[in-house]
């Protein structure tokens, strides 16, 4: 509830009408009882206020959750985006909107907030729109070595070489998720038709 900011001892003296020392021994005894049990989190004192965090060492379960993108959260319109980015980068929003036909507002805000593009510079045109550029997280996500490991694709007519990408993205997402077993039944039937 407090934020960024924490508590001061006097604060929470205040919100629990005990002496300020009696709070400060509390916050101090209950932050070792939280560190010698190796909770999730611990109580960090700042600046003389007293915040409630995630323990240090939990980091990197952390910043997996936070920055890892999963299918169910990309839309339709996302996952256009993305393929238009991924072939055409840099490229500006209002570039993505013409080959898409439609807004692209929220679609670019999703990806970037999910690390999957990310601002590259600004085109030297009126206004210096922003340039948007596929990022290290898009290639880990993909499990692509760079971008030239994107399938090519195929030469077909403008409107359908939008739908070709996008399918291409999917294809390489569901190829991620399936097992090795499944991949290569998957590729066998690829072949056979």
């Amino acid at each position: 509830m407090a934020g960024d900011e924490g508590l001061s001892a006097k604060q929470l003296a205040e919100v629990t009408e005990r002496d300020a020392g009696i709070v400060r021994d509390a916050l101090h005894e209950l932050a070792l009882e939280l560190g010698r049990a190796g909770r999730g989190l611990r109580i960090a004192e700042v600046a003389g206020a007293f915040r409630l965090t995630t323990n240090p060492e939990h980091a990197p379960y952390f910043e997996k959750l936070a920055y890892s993108p999963s299918r169910a959260s990309l839309s339709q319109a996302a996952l256009e985006t993305l393929s238009i980015v991924a072939y055409r980068q840099p490229i500006t929003r209002v570039e993505i909107e013409e080959i898409r036909g439609v807004k692209s507002e929220r679609a670019i805000q999703s990806l970037v907030s999910k690390d999957l593009i990310e601002e590259t510079g600004r085109a030297e045109a009126i206004g210096r729109p922003i340039l948007y550029g596929t990022t290290k997280a898009f290639l880990d996500y993909f499990g692509l070595s760079g971008l030239d490991a994107l399938p090519p694709p195929t030469a077909l007519h403008a409107d359908d070489m939008l739908e070709e990408q996008t399918q291409t993205l999917f294809d390489q997402l569901d190829k991620r998720q399936l097992t090795i077993d499944e991949i290569q039944v998957f590729e066998e039937n690829k072949q056979n038709g």
